[in-house]
C-alpha cells in the first residue's frame, strides 16, 4: 500500500506514535509518505519506502496567523496526485482531518477518491472543554472521516460523550517495540546523576499545566525525607519555570535535576528506579509505556486512559489526581521493599509487552484494506 501520514514533527505522543507506526509499516514493505511542516524527531533515517514532503505556509502581511490548513490540504493533494496515495492516515481532528477533508474535496473534482482514517489522540477532543466554539468543526472532521480510531477506551467514550458521532470508533493502543529495547546495549552511567544509595525518579512530559509538574516535586519532597534519592525532571513547557521556583524556595535543588527536552531517554529510564506521572488529563501515557518497558514501575494518577497501561499493582499504582500524599506513599512502599520492588519490576515489563508493536500494527493495516476496499 501506498500510506500517506499526517502527524505534528514533535516530542508530544502522537507525534512519535505515528512515526514509529510509519517506520514499522515502511519495512513491512509499505510505502510511507509523511506530510508536515517539518521532518517528525522520531523519523531517524529514511529508507527506500519513507519519504517526506514538506509543507510551506509563505509569509503574507494580510494573515496574522499563516494559514496552515489550507498549505496543508494544498500539499496533500499534490502528494496524492504524484504518488498515487491509496489512503490519508491523519494523527488529530483538528487541524489535521479537517486539511484532509479539504484536500479530499479537491481531490474529487479530478476523480479521484482519498480514503480518510482519522486517529483521535486526546487534545483534539479535550480541547473542546475549555473552548467549546471548536466543537462544530471536531464534529465535522470526525465524521466525515471514513474510519476513526483512538488511542483508547477512555478517549473514546470521551469522544462519544462530548460529541454527536455518527460512526462507530475502534480503540487501537498506542504501542512499542519490544524487540528494540530488548536488544539496546547502552551501559548505564547512574553514577551521574546519583551515588550508590540514591534512588532515582524520573517524570517525563511537556510541562503542561495538565501535567501536574509541580505535584511531581511536592511528592518527591515527601519520598526524599524517607529515601534519599534525586528526581530527574526531563523536558520543556511553560511549568517549568514554576517548578524550578518551587524547588528553590523549598531547597531542593541540589536534588532535583531539570535536564530539559532530551534524545537520550532510553539512557535517563535505565537507571530510573521509579517513574511518577501525576497527569489531570491524559488519553494514553505513551510516557508510562516507555518507562514499563524499561522495567521502571509507574506511579500515576487514574486520570484517562492511564488505568488501561499502568494497571494498580501490577506494574505500579494508581491514585486519585492531585492525591500527592498517596502517591508519594505508594512510592516509598515501592522502593522500600526489595522484593515487592522486583515484582512490580517484572509486573511492567509484562504488562508493556501486552502493547508491542507486533500486536498492533496488524490491526491499523486491517484498517486501510478495509476503507481502501470502499473506495473501489
Amino acid at each position: 500500500m501506498k500510506i500517506a501520514i499526517v502527524c505534528y514533527p514533535t516530542y508530544g505522543g502522537s507525534g512519535v506514535v505515528a512515526t514509529e507506526l510509519g517506520h514499522a509499516l515502511s519495512i513491512l514493505g509499505h510505502e510511507i509518505h509523511f506530510i508536515t511542516y517539518k521532518q517528525p524527531v522520531r523519523l531517524d533515517t529514511l529508507n527506500k519506502n519513507i519519504f517526506f514532503h514538506e509543507v510551506f505556509v509563505p509569509e503574507y502581511d494580510l494573515f496574522h496567523y499563516q494559514p496552515y490548513e489550507l498549505a496543508l490540504s494544498s500539499r496533500i493533494v499534490d502528494v496524492v496526485k504524484t504518488y498515487k496515495i491509496d489512503v490519508l492516515h491523519v494523527h488529530y481532528a483538528i487541524p489535521h482531518a479537517y486539511a484532509a477533508y479539504m484536500a479530499k474535496m479537491m481531490l474529487k473534482d479530478d476523480g479521484i477518491f482519498l480514503p480518510i482514517v482519522t486517529t483521535l489522540h486526546g487534545t483534539d477532543i479535550t480541547l473542546v472543554g475549555s473552548h467549546p466554539f471548536y466543537r462544530t468543526a471536531v464534529t465535522f472532521s470526525i465524521n466525515n472521516s471514513d474510519y476513526v480510531t483512538s488511542v483508547s477506551k477512555s478517549l473514546k467514550d470521551d469522544t462519544e460523550s462530548l460529541f454527536d458521532i455518527n460512526k462507530p470508533i475502534e480503540v487501537i493502543p498506542n504501542f512499542i517495540d519490544v524487540n528494540k529495547y530488548a536488544h539496546l546495549e547502552r551501559p548505564c552511567h547512574r553514577e551521574s546523576v546519583a551515588d550508590n544509595k540514591e534512588k532515582v525518579i524520573t517524570h517525563i512530559s511537556n510541562f503542561r499545566p495538565l501535567k501536574r509538574v509541580k505535584d511531581v516535586i511536592k511528592i518527591f519532597e515527601i519520598v526524599q525525607k524517607e529515601i534519599p534519592s534525586k528526581l530527574l525532571m526531563v523536558g520543556e513547557g511553560p511549568e517549568r519555570i514554576k517548578a524550578q521556583r518551587y524547588v528553590k524556595k523549598n531547597k531542593l535543588s541540589e536534588k532535583v535535576l531539570f535536564l530539559g527536552k532530551s534524545n537520550e531517554v532510553n539512557e535517563l529510564l535505565c537507571y530510573t528506579d521509579i517513574f511518577i506521572l501525576p497527569s489531570e488529563k491524559e488519553s494514553f501515557g505513551l510516557a508510562a509505556l516507555e518507562a514499563m518497558i524499561h522495567k521502571v514501575p509507574v506511579v500515576s494518577s487514574n486520570a484517562g486512559g492511564l488505568s488501561e497501561v499502568n494497571i494498580d499493582g501490577v506494574s505500579g499504582n494508581l491514585s486519585p489526581v492531585g492525591d500527592v500524599k498517596e502517591m508519594a506513599k505508594n512510592t516509598i512502599n515501592i522502593l522500600s521493599n526489595d522484593k515487592e520492588y522486583f515484582r512490580f519490576q517484572n509486573g511492567a515489563f509484562e504488562q508493556a509487552k501486552k502493547f508491542d508493536i507486533s500486536n498492533i500494527i496488524p490491526k491499523y493495516e486491517a484498517v486501510y484494506n478495509k476503507v481502501i476496499d470502499k473506495s473501489i
